[in-house]
């Protein structure tokens, strides 16, 4: 029996192991609804870091980094807000028409240095006021880079509108040329990508569908954008889709700082034909 037993555990190992073929953090959020329809609507969404996207199983996302954005452009109030052990949750009343966006921004600053010979860390929550103080006397080999990430979601309530898709000027930011309320599966949608406002080719760009919990392969694609910062990508089936792109480059306004490293993500929701 414990032979058995040992053979059966061994077993389960092995197929988790297989169930999870790449392991990493992901920062993500799901919102109850994409499209919504009436006058009297709302959306909850769920914010969380896990390795199987959306699913609650390592550590909730922070709410003081999120805002929401009405279609006008005016800020929305996230009610009803509560963090959990593995997830944050908030509520958006839809009282306007269109689409609306809702982001976690970040900027922040990540680095290490040398000091009797040891390599240590930046302390996390280092920001450029408290940088000086953060790297002691004597201190050699000093690496400091900008760490700024977006991640963002759009919903609408009635018909699309453009307002919040208008990029900031600041940061790796999505411009989309395809509507986020349009994605059907089977057809093609094109997204442009820029930086600082200005297109941002050769940047990697991966799309992963929810779901990794149940299935064998993650099913990633990583694509490149073209010289106009853009990429098309068609949808194989319907259902959330996480999108990540990153970059980095030499524009930081920190001081002693040499690199910015810079993130995106957004959840798209994909329609059935």
């Amino acid at each position: 029996m414990k032979s058995r037993f040992a053979l059966l555990v061994a077993g389960m190992a092995a197929v988790t192991l297989l169930a999870t073929p790449a392991l990493a953090h992901r920062q993500w959020m799901l919102p109850s609804a994409t499209t919504v329809s009436g006058d009297d609507v709302w959306v909850t969404v769920d914010a969380a870091v896990s390795n199987d996207l959306f699913y609650f199983e390592h550590f909730p996302m922070r709410l003081d980094t999120i805002r929401a954005w009405a279609p006008d452009g005016s800020e929305a109030k996230l009610e009803n807000a509560s963090t959990g052990r593995y997830r944050s949750t908030f509520d958006v009343h839809l009282t306007q028409k269109g689409t609306y966006k809702i982001a976690s921004l970040s900027d922040g600053i990540g680095g290490s240095y040398t000091l009797n010979g040891e390599e240590k860390r930046l302390p996390r929550g280092t920001t450029a006021d408290k940088l000086a103080s953060a790297i002691p006397t004597g201190a050699s080999d000093v690496k400091i880079s900008e760490h700024v990430g977006r991640n963002e979601i759009f919903v609408t309530s009635g018909e699309p509108s453009d307002g919040v898709l208008k990029p900031t000027g600041k940061g790796l930011e999505l411009e989309p040329i395809t509507h986020p309320d349009d994605l059907i599966a089977g057809e093609e949608a094109r997204f442009r990508f820029l930086i600082d406002g200005k297109p941002a080719p050769g940047i990697d760009v991966t799309i992963i569908p929810g779901g990794i919990r149940y299935r064998n392969q993650l099913n990633d694609k990583t694509l490149k954008t073209d010289a106009k910062g853009e990429l098309a990508f068609t949808w194989p089936e319907p259902g959330f889709y996480w999108l990540n792109a990153t970059a980095k480059d030499t524009n930081t306004g920190i001081p002693r700082a040499t690199e910015r490293r810079m993130s995106y993500v957004t959840t798209l929701e994909v329609q059935a034909p």
